[in-house]
């Protein structure tokens, strides 16, 4: 049985839910989210709390009845506190900047790399090495983050690249010299 899924979601006073046919629409604080799901999850809107039924004991209506469960609580978790990912710049001239709403990385290519952010994401800087990336929707911050990180990826020899703030790089050992 799934654990998670039975878990109720808590929903505190200032989130309104509402669901339409398949659509979940919460709103609070920082924003409105909205998602598609499965038309067999059984989605019960309480005054405190929201309670995901699944219909049957399938293995496919259970890892649904998780899923529900989880996203429903990542979207009033995100319309109330929201989520932010960190990530460390490390390299000799490796630097990071913002221009308006646009983040400039410059990582060792010829030309500078620019990204827009897409809607409800923002960029911050604290100084030249951490970019902050945050928003209401988890998914997408992570997103976000994971295509900053790609532009170049942490090597390991000298661990220079962008990384996330708590990622630990496997150092390796270069080479040793000639074998005579």
């Amino acid at each position: 049985m799934s654990r998670i899924g039975k878990l109720p979601v808590p929903v505190p006073g200032e989130v309104k839910c509402e669901f339409k046919g398949t659509t979940l629409v919460v709103t609070g604080p920082k924003g409105t989210l909205q998602e598609d799901f499965s038309p067999d999850m059984k989605i019960n809107i309480g005054d405190t709390e929201i309670v995901i039924e699944r219909p049957s004991e399938s293995k496919e209506h259970k890892s649904l009845h998780g899923l529900t469960r989880s996203l429903v609580n990542n979207m009033v978790v995100g319309v109330t506190q929201g989520y932010e990912k960190t990530l460390q710049i490390e390299g000799v001239g490796y630097r990071a900047s913002l221009q308006g709403k646009t983040l400039n990385l410059q990582v060792g290519y010829s030309h500078p790399v620019a990204i827009d952010p897409p809607d409800g994401i923002t960029f911050t800087m604290e100084g030249t090495q951490t970019i902050k990336v945050a928003g209401i929707n988890k998914q997408a911050v992570g997103q976000i983050a994971a295509n900053i990180r790609a532009k170049r990826k942490p090597e390991p020899y000298k661990g220079k690249g962008i990384r996330y703030e708590n990622e630990r790089i496997r150092r390796k050992v270069g080479k040793t010299g000639s074998k005579k």
